[in-house]
């Protein structure tokens, strides 16, 4: 009887490992298999993205922007340049997506030089263009060859058969001697790099069909800047040349919509609430530099009164609505231009990010506010698209900066109402 105490707790505590031990694994069932997913696919890399400018005539380059290598962003322009970039290597594929939706395939031919910066020659095959050529491909290997005794009759006209070539005399055969003859090297091989780094991280996410390889080209054309590569032309607009963010990646995760399905009423009502909040930021920074062109005391409250009650006038507002985490959450972007009547010399460029709550409010993550005057100080953000830059599924932002130092790119993620910085680039 002495010992029933000690059995009785030792009882309890198996009861108790059981219970949470099944508590544990109820758990990991209820979990969603798009959150398994997400946690099993982590990738490291090497994953690069760049930027197809896309011309009406078909004809495309590619900027670099980013290689995410073991979780850390790097610039593509001179990473591994050796001395052309690791993310311009030829034979490189890149898969241009546009808010996560296949566009199409771009191969690297080679790359050269647009001012200071590193640009990427290729072929490019819209998705299109791959599909019809997979089509082709799949009647003509499903076609039955047909057997000779189907085949129709074939004419022929009357008249003398031609001749036979006349038998040439073979060759005496030439003596072997006791040492073999070294067997001739093919045609235009040549030997590997000596400093080739086994470890080198490969890029190519896929495999074009063999149409869209691009023709054949030697290490030193591919290799050397060509003096004939024009600059890109930052002045152009959308109308005349496309911008598709592109993918290289010899693994990680397929490419998956961000694009947030609206009703045209819903959509009204999102752009009439950010452009509410648009107009908030503009005014914001017009009392700023009013306050920092009064030399001595703050503004009158006349002029208070005067810029609180002033009314921006947008000029092309563009609005983006992304879903970057499949979790039916809308994430709004606006792009405008506005105007104060009380200044009309000066041009205000805005760039604004909102994430809708569950109760229909919108919450301000991220602004940008700067005018025609002031890009010196603060540069303006232009919006290129959603797009997966580290692999694990869920869609950032990316944008272009343009400066009067010159532009660059900068990648952001949106968490809760915040974004955070995963890349700056440089100006150039």
């Amino acid at each position: 009887m002495a010992d029933a105490p000690s059995d009785r707790s030792t009882l309890y505590r198996k009861l108790r490992r059981i219970v949470t031990v099944a508590s544990l694994a109820l758990a990991v069932t209820q979990l969603s298999p798009g959150q398994a997913s997400r946690r099993g696919t982590v990738d490291k890399g090497p994953r690069a993205l760049g930027l197809i400018e896309l011309a009406a005539n078909g004809k495309a380059h590619l900027i670099p922007i980013t290689i995410m290598y073991d979780g850390r962003f790097y610039d593509a322009g001179a990473y591994k340049a050796a001395p052309v970039p690791m993310a311009l290597e030829s034979g490189t594929v890149y898969e241009a997506v546009k808010s996560g939706v296949s566009q199409g395939l771009f191969t690297v031919a080679g790359a050269a030089h647009a001012g200071p910066n590193w640009i990427g020659e290729g072929t490019w095959k819209s998705a299109e263009q791959l599909a019809a050529a997979a089509a082709k491909r799949e009647v003509l290997q499903a076609k039955p060859t047909e057997p000779e005794s189907d085949r129709p009759p074939v004419l022929r006209r009357s008249g003398p058969e031609k001749p036979k070539p006349p038998e040439t005399a073979r060759p005496a055969p030439v003596p072997t001697s006791s040492t073999p003859t070294p067997a001739p090297t093919a045609p235009g091989a040549t030997a590997p790099p000596e400093h080739e780094d086994p470890n080198r991280p490969v890029l190519k996410r896929g495999k074009p069909s063999a149409e869209a390889q691009p023709p054949a080209k030697s290490v030193a054309s591919s290799m050397v800047p060509t003096a004939s590569a024009k600059p890109a032309n930052p002045a152009a607009t959308s109308s005349s040349i496309q911008l598709i963010p592109a993918i290289s990646d010899a693994g990680g995760p397929e490419p998956s919509s961000y694009a947030f399905s609206t009703k045209p009423e819903e959509e009204q009502q999102f752009r009439k609430k950010i452009l509410a909040l648009a107009t908030d930021e503009v005014r914001a920074h017009d009392r700023q530099l009013a306050a920092e062109t009064i030399a001595a005391s703050a503004p009158t409250r006349t002029a208070r009164t005067t810029i609180t009650r002033q009314q921006p006038t947008f000029e092309n507002p563009q609005l983006r609505i992304f879903d970057l985490s499949s979790s039916n959450e809308p994430v709004l972007v606006l792009t405008t231009s506005a105007r104060l009547q009380q200044r009309p010399e000066r041009e205000y460029f805005v760039t604004l990010v909102a994430r809708e709550d569950l109760n229909g409010e919108l919450h301000k993550a991220f602004s940008n506010v700067t005018d025609s005057q002031h890009r010196d100080v603060l540069p303006r953000m232009e919006l290129i698209d959603a797009v997966d830059a580290d692999g694990d599924g869920r869609g950032e932002l990316l944008f272009r900066q343009v400066s009067d130092a010159g532009r660059a790119f900068s990648i952001y993620r949106v968490i809760g109402d915040q974004l955070y910085p995963l890349f700056e680039g440089t100006p150039q």
